[in-house]
């Protein structure tokens, strides 16, 4: 296959799915946000307009992790209008790193310019706790892929994106004083993107931390790349579920994940339901 035929092979897929979505609204999201593991509890409080369910769209993959319910809402919270994916795709279930981000580049195309991505991750820096919330500032990508790789389509993005602010300084900076406002601590740090399933051993966390890691996880990375080199704006979380410290490692489940991740949904919701209505 040719690399022009690669390049509009990746259009044509963005178009089908567009001209599938738009059979059931016309509304140009102008915020993106991408629910993580036991985090999505915002859409209760999302004036909710259109539902569909991610098997119908063309070319999207569809959820196969419990906790994740694979549905494309269109709705407004804080008076904004948004798109919310209400479940993620991960590398570990088989999917390449390009179909995982395929959505982020639907978004866009929907209109979305500033993407919110939350996560469940592990703690590694020791001055964090379980149930923390983190502002990611930076990344790692350990994944050992990016979804960049292949012919690139320069009407999506440039060859080589620059990487120097992945997280939007702005948005940070808004994050902190929406924190601030609603008396809801936050941490801020460095997420790393790892393959899974499994979780890592005692040594591998000792890795993460050496090489600058606060918090570990299996997913966002990807779709913060792909959404930099489309020219959009991002803004991520994670709630720390576990507490990955070598010295003191306890077992991890994802039932006691998700119950941590439930317990703290409050806290992460009224932070992005503020942030969004400040947008």
């Amino acid at each position: 296959m040719s690399q022009v035929k690669v390049m509009s092979q990746l259009r044509n897929n963005i178009e089908d799915a567009i001209h599938y979505i738009r059979q059931f609204t016309n509304t140009k999201p102008g915020i993106g946000v991408i629910l993580g593991t036991g985090l999505g509890g915002l859409v209760r409080d999302m004036q909710v307009d259109a539902v569909i369910p991610y098997e119908k769209i063309p070319h999207f993959p569809i959820s196969t992790v419990e906790s994740h319910q694979g549905k494309l809402l269109f709705g407004r919270i804080g008076g904004k209008r948004v798109v919310a994916m209400q479940g993620r795709f991960h590398k570990y279930e088989g999917y390449t790193l390009q179909q995982v981000t395929f959505p982020v580049r639907v978004m866009k195309f929907l209109g979305v310019d500033t993407l919110l991505v939350s996560n469940a991750a592990g703690a590694l820096n020791p001055l964090f706790s379980k149930g923390d919330i983190m502002i990611i500032t930076d990344h790692i990508n350990l994944l050992g892929d990016n979804p960049l790789i292949g012919p690139n389509d320069d009407s999506l993005g440039p060859r080589f994106p620059d990487m120097s602010e992945p997280y939007n300084r702005e948005l940070i900076a808004l994050a902190e004083a929406v924190a601030l406002d609603l008396k809801i601590r936050v941490q801020k740090g460095v997420y790393i993107a790892v393959p899974g399933p499994n979780l890592e051993t005692r040594a591998e966390y000792r890795f993460l931390r050496l090489i600058g890691g606060d918090a570990v996880g299996m997913s966002t990375v990807p779709e913060d790349i792909v959404a930099v080199h489309m020219g959009m704006r991002v803004l991520g979380f994670s709630i720390l579920t576990d507490e990955c410290f070598p010295d003191s490692l306890q077992p991890a489940s994802l039932k006691e994940i998700l119950r941590v991740a439930k317990k703290n949904e409050p806290k992460m919701t009224a932070l992005m339901k503020e942030i969004i209505r400040r947008i």
